[in-house]
């Protein structure tokens, strides 16, 4: 986990991620790439298409200053930190210059919820960027200050997508001081912590394991609530182990812990 890739937008999130990015980059002595987008939409043609793009050149040309400012105060400020880090700027077809982005990513860094994103055909939250990318997660609370890596919370359920969780998180468990593997017992639990446990030791990380049974709202508000009990500085989860359009029927772990996490969650899918 060496090559860390930020999505840098003026928005509500940013300083939120900015500061666990750097935080994870000190962690692991990684490289952050910023990856600066800005949406310019297609011309419109048409009656009134002079009034219209003259409108959305306004925009553009509003946005594209606003984003210029702020990459200019973020340079300076990352010239000041003690991480290696480049910068990309990306313009028009956007979904590409992220997939190409996350091609020699090892993270990617976003908030934990990026709806309403700057542009369109973008991911609707953060694990849908897990589907698009096949690159792990790390989502970020907007109201988060900083990666705490005092302890850490695994959540385990045996499946594939969690041993792709468990193993991708690796080098961040290596600098966390304390692990403790979360099993809910609801019946769905494949392969035991036990070999979690035995997985991570190998890799010099102890780890201790915590089982309790389900709440009668489900496994996501039981480990939703694991993670806000101020225990733990982030979470490690799979993302979307079921059919996503089944999560998003019935809602699911994963969207439970993006909806209501207080703590940075580490996906991968």
């Amino acid at each position: 986990m060496k090559n860390i890739l930020l999505l840098v937008h003026d928005d509500i999130g940013q300083e939120s991620r900015f500061q666990v990015a750097l935080d994870l980059c000190r962690a692991v002595n990684g490289h952050l790439t910023c990856l600066d987008v800005l949406y310019i939409p297609p011309a419109i043609g048409g009656a009134g298409m002079y009034d219209t793009s003259y409108v959305v050149g306004t925009l553009v040309e509003r946005e594209a200053e606003r984003e210029t400012e702020n990459k200019h105060k973020l340079e300076a400020r990352l010239a000041a930190e003690d991480v290696p880090w480049d910068w990309i700027d990306a313009s028009s077809d956007i979904p590409s210059y992220l997939k190409s982005a996350a091609e020699l990513a090892d993270v990617i860094v976003v908030n934990r919820q990026i709806g309403n994103f700057w542009f369109p055909d973008a991911p609707n939250d953060a694990a849908d960027l897990i589907v698009r990318s096949g690159k792990p997660i790390l989502a970020v609370p907007a109201e988060c200050k900083r990666l705490d890596l005092d302890s850490a919370l695994v959540a385990w359920d045996g499946s594939p997508c969690a041993a792709t969780a468990l193993r991708a998180a690796v080098p961040l468990l290596q600098q966390t001081g304390q692990i403790t593997i979360f099993e809910v017992q609801d019946g769905s639990v494949t392969t035991p912590a036990e070999d979690a446990a035995s997985y991570l030791s190998r890799h010099n990380i102890h780890a201790q394991i915590r089982r309790i049974g389900a709440m009668d709202s489900g496994a996501g508000e039981t480990l939703q609530a694991e993670a806000n009990s101020g225990l733990f500085g982030y979470a490690v989860m799979g993302g979307y182990g079921h059919w996503r359009i089944v999560e998003a029927m019935f809602g699911g772990v994963t969207r439970s812990m993006l909806t209501k996490s207080a703590i940075p969650v580490f996906l991968a899918h």
